[in-house]
């Protein structure tokens, strides 16, 4: 679990609560059915004229890779990779075959299939990169909608301003209206800005950080299993993949 998305998100909740009363303007300034319509729903309307059915989907899917990044610890798959360069020395590259039932990442299962099968290791290499670019496309495109969801929503906001304006305008006769109408058209603002900043955007960024990261793991996958084809040392494929650990 990746804590400090965690705290970072309830810091973000904090941060508008604690704030709107700090300021004196109240929990009840924060709700306004209006500007949660035209900047939330807006911005949910504009998401999906902008992204494509799987797209969107899977946008869906890696979300919560801000909390719980897929993956495992670098120097457990390290100390993984070098165990099946040893089963690989002792009793032949069959010798892996029941190793890779056990498998549940599908990446990983599958490069270790092809090294069983004898399949050439520029071949092996070949494969699986191109396994690991169109993931990683997938995953970037999929990122990439929390990005534009974060361009649209303070557009969104003004909008919403503008409304709330047009609204006050409308009432310039009665002043007992006025202060509530301004606050109101504000409110969609905040909306707009605050969720672009403080979720949107950064949820983006985390997720493009955390696909990195999964490529980099990949990479390295695919040198150990090159070098356990080519029949390297375990400590020199050991040395070799702690490279990537840093």
């Amino acid at each position: 679990m990746d804590i400090f998305s965690l705290i970072g998100l309830l810091l973000a909740l904090v941060a508008l609560v604690g704030g709107s009363i700090l300021k004196g303007a109240g929990l009840s300034s924060l709700w306004s059915s209006a500007a949660f319509v035209i900047v939330i729903l807006g911005t949910i309307a504009a998401i999906l004229v902008h992204t494509p059915p799987p797209v969107f989907k899977r946008a869906l899917a890696i979300v919560r890779w801000i909390i719980r990044p897929p993956g495992t610890e670098g120097d457990a798959l390290v100390a993984q990779i070098v165990e099946w360069s040893n089963i690989a020395r002792k009793q032949g590259l069959l010798g892996l075959e029941p190793v890779v039932n056990q498998l549940d990442d599908p990446f990983l299962k599958k490069g270790l299939q092809m090294l069983v099968d004898g399949v050439e290791p520029e071949a092996i290499r070949h494969m699986m990169e191109i396994d690991l670019n169109g993931q990683e496309h997938q995953d970037l495109a999929a990122a990439k909608v929390f990005e534009a969801m974060g361009v649209y929503a303070p557009t969104l906001g003004i909008i919403g301003a503008v409304f709330g304006l047009i609204a006050v305008m409308k009432n310039l006769a009665d002043p007992s209206k006025l202060g509530h109408g301004i606050a109101a058209a504000f409110t969609a603002t905040i909306y707009g800005i605050a969720s672009a900043n403080l979720f949107f955007l950064p949820i983006a960024s985390k997720l493009k950080s955390v696909i990195g990261g999964r490529s980099r793991e990949q990479e390295m996958i695919i040198e150990g299993l090159i070098a356990i084809a080519q029949g390297e040392n375990p400590r020199n494929i050991e040395a070799k993949l702690a490279g990537f650990l840093h």
